[in-house]
C-alpha cells in the first residue's frame, strides 16, 4: 500500500484519535518530567492499530505486531507475567494469522481491505454462551488464587481472547466484545483516577480514545460485514 492510499483510508474521526493520543502522552509526560519513548510508542502503535482494523484495513496487523511485542517486553520488565505470556505467546502468533486470514479474504475492488461478515444468529448463541461460560470460570479461578478484581480480568482478559479469534476471522460482532472490554477498563481506570493512582489519568483517557474508536468500528463493520 502506497503512502497517499494508506493515508486516504483515514477519515478526520480517525485522525483525532491518533493526534489525540499523540498529544495526551505528550502533554503528560511534559508535565511529569517521564518520557517514557517505549511506552508511548507501544500506545501509539496500539491506537494506530485498531484504528486501521476499525477500518478493515490490513495494514492493522503490522503496527498490532509493534504494539503487542512491546507490550510484552514491558510486562517482563514490571514482572507482569501473566500479561506477558498473553501478549508473546496468543497476541504476537495472531498477529500473523490474522495477517495471512485477511489477506485471503481481500475485497474484490481493494486487496488491502478486508471482506467483513457476520455471525448467524445460532452462532451468536454459541459464541455468547461460551463467552459468559469462559468468563465465570475465568472470574471463579482468578477469585480462588487472591486476584483482587477476578471479575474485572476475566472479562478483559477472556472476552479478549474470544474478540480477537473473532476479529482474525473478519467477524463483525468481534466489535461488541471489543466495546465491552473498552468500557469495563474505563470504568476500573476512572477509579484508580479518583484514587489519584500514578498514570491513571492518561490510562483512563486512552481507553476513552479506545472506546470511541471501538463504537466507530462497528459502525463502519456493519456496512462492511453487509
Amino acid at each position: 500500500m502506497t503512502r497517499s492510499k494508506f493515508l486516504s483510508t483515514l477519515a478526520p474521526f480517525d485522525y483525532f484519535l491518533i493526534v489525540g493520543v499523540v498529544a495526551c502522552s505528550v502533554i503528560y509526560s511534559s508535565l511529569t518530567g517521564e518520557w517514557d519513548v517505549l511506552g508511548m510508542v507501544a500506545a501509539i502503535a496500539g491506537l494506530v492499530n485498531v484504528v486501521l482494523c476499525a477500518k478493515g484495513s490490513i495494514v492493522n496487523y503490522l503496527f498490532g505486531l509493534i504494539n503487542v511485542s512491546l507490550y510484552a517486553y514491558i510486562s517482563f520488565k514490571s514482572q507482569l507475567y501473566g500479561d506477558f505470556a498473553l501478549n508473546a505467546l496468543y497476541y504476537i502468533p495472531m498477529q500473523f494469522i490474522g495477517f495471512y486470514s485477511w489477506r485471503k479474504r481481500g475485497s474484490a475492488e481493494n486487496s488491502s481491505q478486508v471482506e467483513g461478515r457476520r455471525l448467524s444468529w445460532r452462532q451468536r448463541a454459541v459464541w455468547g454462551g461460551a463467552t459468559v461460560l469462559a468468563t465465570v470460570i475465568g472470574a471463579v479461578v482468578l477469585a480462588k488464587v487472591g486476584d483482587p478484581y477476578p471479575v474485572k480480568d476475566s472479562i478483559t482478559t477472556i472476552v479478549s481472547i474470544i474478540a480477537m479469534l473473532l476479529m482474525v476471522n473478519a467477524y463483525m460482532e468481534q466489535w461488541i466484545l471489543w466495546i465491552l472490554v473498552n468500557l469495563v477498563s474505563v470504568f476500573i481506570w476512572l477509579q484508580f483516577t479518583l484514587a489519584h493512582e500514578p498514570h491513571a489519568a492518561l490510562m483512563l483517557i486512552m481507553w476513552l480514545f479506545y472506546t470511541s474508536n471501538s463504537i466507530n468500528g462497528y459502525r463502519v463493520w456493519l456496512k462492511l460485514s453487509k
